[in-house]
Parts: structure tokens; C-alpha cells; sequence
């Protein structure tokens, strides 16, 4: 599932995006500026008509939020799906971009049938579990993300939700300004991040960063990952590598999932794994709902299996309101808000546009997603 955040977030102006990241995958050399990759477009834009990008809509419940779109129609001619859906005969040659937005709009095969040059699909995050990837590759048609845009803010909320759960901020402040309250109960007592040993599962660049990030904490750190990163980069962070997951999960405090969702990762974590944890452990999901079995979870909350867990992404999003998850005191939940930062909405507006335009202009692409 996607992140619905509330539409009444702004955006301020901001400066330009220096340091932000055109996308390029070079080790060791400082990345273009975003606005760098779009000197040659630019020129080529001058000489005739925006190129047509497809988009949900423009503000409301769903819709680019009226800052982004004001930054599209720089590069862009933003055609809504309304605007579509009612002159279909003369939108449907004029558009060779779709802008995926907070999952939409929902590319099917029925849409895709229906634009024949559509050259590029461009989606503002870096989970494109909601693409059917070897149908849009069918069509000939490129998909790209934006992982460079998302890595600081969603390890800063990995970090956020591990300090929280860990000393109970989320309780503490409901006793806090309770009308009930006479006093605070001296034996009301957290956990330490300090010192303790965090197990990161999935070391690509979200999870690198949360690594450097516990580093300071003088965290022990242990990673699982498909592949074992360079050993400059774990020495770099004091990051040991387990090759099995059952070994990271038995020794780790606190355990924090940064995978991709995939056949594979979905329940990952489910009653066997949370059995290994230790009884005083928290589990920590910022990647998608589904990697977990919330079924299984919330039988481990309730029973004590683990001490608690913090998640920033559910399945479906949001709950129902029923959902027994809600309605326990040692979890934490909060809105798929790992990316909901000012600048990172700015920045992935920015490198799906790099995405579009390289796309457009058969330049290199700076971050194209493959079907496997």
C-alpha cells in the first residue's frame, strides 16, 4: 500500500535543490545537480510544445500537491486523468509520460493499451510494488523511481520510530497531559538505543544510512542482506554481516526492516521469526505493511512473544479501525510518513522529472527500474 498523507501539508518555496541528486549511480564522484540533467532538454524544449505528462489530478484527496505540479509544468504540459478520460482521441498521441503520485494514478493494462506512445513511467518514491513491472516492460514502456531522494528521510524515521518505541514517547506523552494525571510513576521505564544491538534487514542505501546513523548511538550493528556489502562499507559503520537471517534475529534488541516488497520479502517476518526474537526485543518496519504477517504480529505483541514493535507502514493503509493492532499499548503507528518531509517531496519531484526528460531525449536514465 501507499502513504495518504494529509493534503493540508505545504510546501514553502524553497531554494534550488543544491546537493540534490540527479540521480546518478557513480561511487566516489559528487552527483549533478538535478538541475544539471536538464540543460540539454531545455534546449530542446524551446523549440517546440511541453511534452505531455499524464497525472491523476491536481490537489484534492489524491492529487500532486499544487507545489509539485507548479515544478512539472516547468518541463512539462500536465494533463489530468479528467482531462484525459473526456477528449481521449486527442490526449491519447500527445502523452509519453505518466507521473505516479502516491500510487496513482493505477497503471493497468487497459490504460497502458491506451496510450500508444507512452515511452516512460515515472513514480515519485523508490516502492513500485504497485507496478506490474513485466506488463509495462511488455508494452515497451520504461519504468524509473527515485531512491535517491528517499534515503535520509526515511532512515530518520527508522531512527525516530526506534528512539520513540524504545523510551515510550507515545505513552509518556498521553500520561503527560492527561486531565487524570496526579503524578508520573517513578517505575515507568523504557529501553536504551545506547549501546544496544540493532539488526538491519535489507543494507541497500536506506538501510546503510540507518547503519550510520546507530553508529553514533554506539550501536552493534548486524545486517542481512541478498548481498554482502564491501568490507570498507561495513567497517565504515561497525556493521556485521549475518548470512542467515535466524542469526540477526536471535541476538538483536531492536530489529528494523528496510526491504523491498517483493515474492520473496512478503511475511518475511511471521510467527517462526518473531519466536527467534528475544522477549525484550522491537521490531521496526519503514518498508512496506506487507513484509510483516500482522496476524502473527499481533499475537506476538499480545503475548509477549516481543516487547514491542514501531511502524510506520501497515497493510492495508490505514487499518480498518477495528483492527486489534490499534488497540495495543506497545506498538506505534504512524501514517506512511518516512518520505513526508518538505524537501523530500520537493527532491523526488525533481529526479522523476530528471527520469522523464532523460527518457524523453534518450539520455542516459538516471534511475531505471527493471523487471526480475
Amino acid at each position: 500500500m501507499c502513504p495518504v498523507p494529509s493534503r493540508s501539508r505545504e510546501l514553502p518555496a524553497l531554494p534550488a535543490a543544491a546537493g540534490s541528486s540527479c540521480g546518478r549511480r557513480v561511487v566516489g564522484k559528487k552527483p549533478a545537480l538535478v538541475s544539471e540533467c536538464f540543460v540539454v532538454v531545455a534546449q530542446v524544449m524551446a523549440e517546440g510544445e511541453l511534452p505531455a505528462v499524464l497525472i491523476l489530478d491536481i490537489g484534492g484527496t489524491h492529487g500532486v500537491l499544487e507545489d509539485l505540479a507548479a515544478i512539472l509544468k516547468k518541463h512539462f504540459h500536465l494533463i489530468t486523468m479528467k482531462e484525459f478520460l473526456g477528449n481521449k482521441e486527442e490526449m491519447r498521441k500527445k502523452i509519453q509520460s505518466v507521473f505516479v503520485f502516491e500510487c496513482r494514478p493505477t497503471i493497468d493494462r487497459e490504460l497502458l493499451e491506451s496510450l500508444p506512445n507512452l515511452k516512460v513511467i515515472a513514480n515519485s518514491g523508490v516502492g513500485v510494488d504497485h507496478l506490474d513491472l513485466k506488463m509495462i516492460s511488455s508494452f515497451g514502456v520504461k519504468v524509473t523511481n527515485t531512491p535517491h531522494a528517499v534515503a535520509d528521510p526515511t532512515a530518520d524515521i527508522g531512527m525516530a520510530l526506534m528512539l520513540a518505541s524504545a523510551r515510550r514517547l507515545v505513552e509518556g506523552c498521553h500520561i503527560a497531559v492527561s486531565p487524570d494525571t496526579k503524578y508520573f510513576a517513578v517505575d515507568w521505564l523504557g529501553v536504551e538505543v545506547t549501546r544496544a544491538t540493532l539488526g538491519i534487514i535489507g543494507m541497500g542505501s536506506i538501510g546503510y544510512k540507518v547503519a550510520q546513523r546507530a553508529r553514533a548511538f554506539n550501536m552493534r550493528i548486524l545486517y542481512h542482506n541478498r548481498n554482502r556489502r564491501r568490507k570498507e562499507e561495513e567497517e565504515a559503520v561497525g556493521a556485521r554481516y549475518c548470512a542467515k537471517i535466524e542469526d540477526l534475529l536471535q541476538q538483536s534488541d531492536f530489529v528494523m526492516l528496510v526491504v523491498n516488497l517483493t515474492p520473496e520479502t512478503h511475511k518475511l517476518i511471521g510467527k517462526k521469526e518473531l519466536g527467534l526474537m528475544k522477549p525484550t526485543a522491537t521490531l521496526i518496519n519503514i518498508s512496506r505493511g506487507a513484509v510483516i504477517d500482522q496476524d502473527a504480529l499481533v499475537e506476538a505483541l499480545q503475548n509477549k512473544v516481543i516487547r514491542a514493535a514501531a511502524l510506520d507502514v501497515t497493510y492495508p493503509e490505514p487499518l480498518p479501525r477495528d483492527h486489534p493492532l490499534l488497540n495495543l499499548n506497545n506498538v506505534i503507528i504512524t501514517p506512511h510518513i518516512g518520505t513526508a518531509t518538505v524537501q523530500a517531496i520537493r527532491m523526488m519531484a525533481e529526479e522523476a522529472i530528471a527520469n522523464m526528460l532523460a527518457v524523453l531525449n534518450d539520455q542516459p536514465i538516471p534511475s531505471e527500474v527493471f523487471p526480475k
